[in-house]
């Protein structure tokens, strides 16, 4: 065979070889959930989970009986695309009994979606445009800098500060600017449980409307609240008609695989996000809409009696966290504890997780996973309390016997 035949054989069998399918651009920019692997790295080792934030305790027996009693009636099939009539009403009536004032019109204002994380995507999705500027806070719940790549805008990161985690007003100020379209505000916030202030809100407000962004807020452990004052920035003026408002059942109820959350938001804003959550998942479980009809007409006690019970949670894990050696602001707010592993040992954070997990069987997330600059985090873990007492025992138990 010529050295030209060769040759050309060759290259029509390279031109014939398939190519491996890559991900998008967009997909390659970040990771897995870590929080999720570390979930999975605590079922592989016997450990106890303090990473991933669900309630190892019952649901309450009402909205479990008004589940089932909804599937038993077939109420099985879709329900209106952006939500069940009833479960609309119910979170208008349950928003105006507990901030008097915000009224939110169920028809025009309202989309019910798979989780509040479904309503964050499909809210950025419907609003932000490629080239928009998203400012979130660090440390941030993982998936809002993913939401914003998603939606081809690009984060720019305003940090919080220890020991209370508060941000510098100037710091934010200088975070807006012409591309600048929207800003997570995450209170009680996820990780830290910082409760954001009156001053805070106004601020943002302020800064909202002085170059016109809308804001995001993640409000999910509104009811879970220790000390300050949850208020939605919605009711702040001259925000209604820029917040977009994002709550679940998940937290409040304790039904984190439910799924069922919501988005409030202007005419205008929602009916843009009524399309991409259209698309995205069609609707949120029929018969699980008309149990929250149920637990959204729950009484203040429930409420009062949530906020106390995880106030014993935290003080206990607060407790055996310090007893052990960590550094442990305490959360006003959710049920996370950022803790600070520098006084204990020189490792950085995913390597002290990974230590742990496997002996003495501990899961936590590694602080770096809350940052855009990992460096930020490298001493930091993240621990969840939403846990029976007897497991919060037992994982105070193996804390005293973590080796430094």
């Amino acid at each position: 065979m010529s050295d030209s035949l060769r040759d050309r054989r060759s290259l029509h069998e390279a031109a014939t070889v398939p190519s491996v399918p890559r991900i998008s651009r967009k997909a390659s920019t970040f990771g897995e959930s870590v929080i999720r692997e570390m979930s999975r790295l605590a079922a592989r080792h016997g450990a106890i989970n303090l990473a991933q934030g669900f309630p190892d305790f019952a649901a309450p027996d009402e909205i479990k009986e008004a589940a089932c009693a909804a599937i038993r009636a077939d109420t099985n099939q879709y329900a209106i695309t952006w939500g069940a009539k009833p479960f609309r009403d119910a979170i208008s009536a349950k928003i105006a009994h507990w901030y008097p004032g915000w009224e939110v019109d169920p028809e025009t204002q309202i989309t019910v979606t798979c989780g509040a994380t479904e309503g964050m995507i499909a809210s950025m999705l419907a609003i932000l445009d490629p080239g928009d500027e998203l400012i979130v806070f660090e440390p941030f719940y993982e998936n809002y800098g993913p939401d914003a790549i998603l939606s081809g805008a690009t984060p720019r990161y305003v940090t919080l500060h220890e020991p209370d985690w508060s941000f510098d007003p100037d710091e934010l100020r200088a975070a807006f600017g012409p591309r600048t379209r929207g800003i997570v505000v995450n209170s009680p916030h996820n990780p830290t449980g910082r409760v954001f202030t009156r001053p805070d809100l106004e601020l943002i407000a302020q800064l909202c409307q002085e170059h016109d962004v809308v804001a995001f807020t993640d409000e999910i452990y509104e009811h879970i609240l220790y000390a300050g004052e949850h208020i939605p920035l919605a009711t702040l003026p001259g925000m209604a008609e820029r917040t977009v408002t994002i709550n679940a059942m998940s937290k409040t109820y304790s039904v984190t695989g439910w799924r069922v959350g919501w988005v409030v938001a202007s005419p205008e804003l929602t009916a843009g996000i009524r399309k991409v959550h259209d698309f995205l998942t069609v609707g949120a479980a029929a018969p699980l809409q008309q149990a929250g009809v149920v637990a959204l007409a729950f009484p203040d006690a429930y409420y009062e009696q949530l906020a106390t019970d995880y106030r014993e949670r935290r003080d206990l894990l607060v407790s055996a966290l310090a007893s052990a050696g960590f550094r442990t602001p305490v959360p006003d707010g959710a049920y996370y504890v950022m803790t600070d592993i520098a006084p204990l040992t020189s490792d950085d954070d995913v390597t002290f997780a990974r230590r742990i997990v496997a002996d003495p069987g501990i899961a936590a997330v590694p602080g770096s996973s809350f940052y855009s600059r990992p460096e930020l985090g490298r001493t930091k873990l993240r621990f969840a309390f939403p846990k029976q007492r007897t497991t919060l025992e037992a994982a105070a138990q193996r804390l005293r016997s973590i080796r430094t």
